[in-house]
C-alpha cells in the first residue's frame, strides 16, 4: 500500500464545552474500579460490544491492529477457562510468583480462586498478533504490538466504564492454555482476560489510594 493521505477537520469544540467534558470524564474514571465481585444479571450486549469497537480505533504500530477480542458468553466455556486458571494460579500462589510479588499483591486480597470468570455474563479474551498469517501461508511481522494492545486494553476499560460496566484485567500466567481452549491461530497469543458486568450487590474493593496529579505530572 502507498500513502494516501486525506483530508481530516474534526470540529474544534468551544473551550468551556471542552472542559466540560474532560472533567466529566475524569469524574467518571476516578470512580473506575477493578471489580472482583460480579452480578450474574445480564448485561445489554450492544454496551460491550461498543466498548471493543472503540478498543479497535486505538492507534497501533504501522497501523497493523494486530489484536483480536475474543467475546466469550457460553457458560460451558467459561467454566474450562476458569478451571485452567486457577490451576495455573494454585501453581504461582503456591511459590511460583515468589515471596515480593505476593507481597505486592497482599494489600488487594487476591488468591488462586476466580470466581469473575464464571460469574461475570461476559468474558472478552484479548489475543495479541505477534505476527499476520497470509493466505498463502507467509508471516508478516507487526511492530509495537505489546503498545499497540496495551493501549486498546485501556481504551476498552475507559469504554466499558463510560457505560456502567465494571471490569477487572486478569492475567494468570502463563496463558497458552487460552489459546488453545479457543482454537486461536498459531500467530496469536493471550494478553489479558477481561471479565464485564456489574457489581455485585455485596461487592467490596481494596482501599487504595491513586497518586494524586502533582505525583503523576512533570512539567518541563
Amino acid at each position: 500500500m502507498t500513502y494516501h493521505p486525506v483530508p481530516y477537520r474534526p470540529a474544534r469544540l468551544p473551550d468551556d464545552e471542552a472542559l466540560a467534558r474532560s472533567a466529566a470524564l475524569r469524574r467518571r474514571m476516578e470512580a473506575r474500579r477493578s471489580v472482583r465481585m460480579f452480578s450474574p444479571d445480564p448485561v445489554p450486549e450492544r454496551a460491550v460490544l461498543d466498548a471493543i469497537a472503540v478498543a479497535s480505533t486505538a492507534p497501533s504500530g504501522a497501523h497493523q491492529q494486530p489484536w483480536t477480542f475474543v467475546l466469550v458468553t457460553d457458560p460451558a466455556v467459561r467454566r474450562r477457562i476458569r478451571e485452567a486458571a486457577e490451576a495455573e494460579e494454585r501453581i504461582s500462589y503456591d511459590g511460583r510468583l515468589g515471596d515480593e510479588w505476593l507481597a505486592a499483591l497482599r494489600p488487594l486480597g487476591t488468591d488462586a480462586e476466580k470466581p469473575h470468570l464464571t460469574d461475570a455474563p461476559f468474558l472478552i479474551v484479548v489475543f495479541q498478533q505477534r505476527f499476520a498469517l497470509d493466505g498463502d501461508g507467509g508471516v508478516r511481522k507487526h511492530y509495537y504490538v505489546d503498545e499497540s494492545v496495551g493501549i486498546a486494553v485501556g481504551m476498552l476499560l475507559t469504554a466499558l466504564q463510560v457505560a456502567g460496566l465494571a471490569a477487572l484485567t486478569h492475567t494468570p500466567s502463563p496463558m497458552r492454555f487460552l489459546g488453545e481452549l479457543l482454537g486461536r491461530p498459531r500467530n496469536e497469543s493471550a494478553f489479558a482476560v477481561i471479565p464485564v458486568g456489574y457489581p455485585a450487590d455485596d461487592c467490596v474493593v481494596p482501599d487504595l489510594r491513586r497518586k494524586p496529579l502533582d505525583e503523576v505530572l512533570v512539567r518541563i
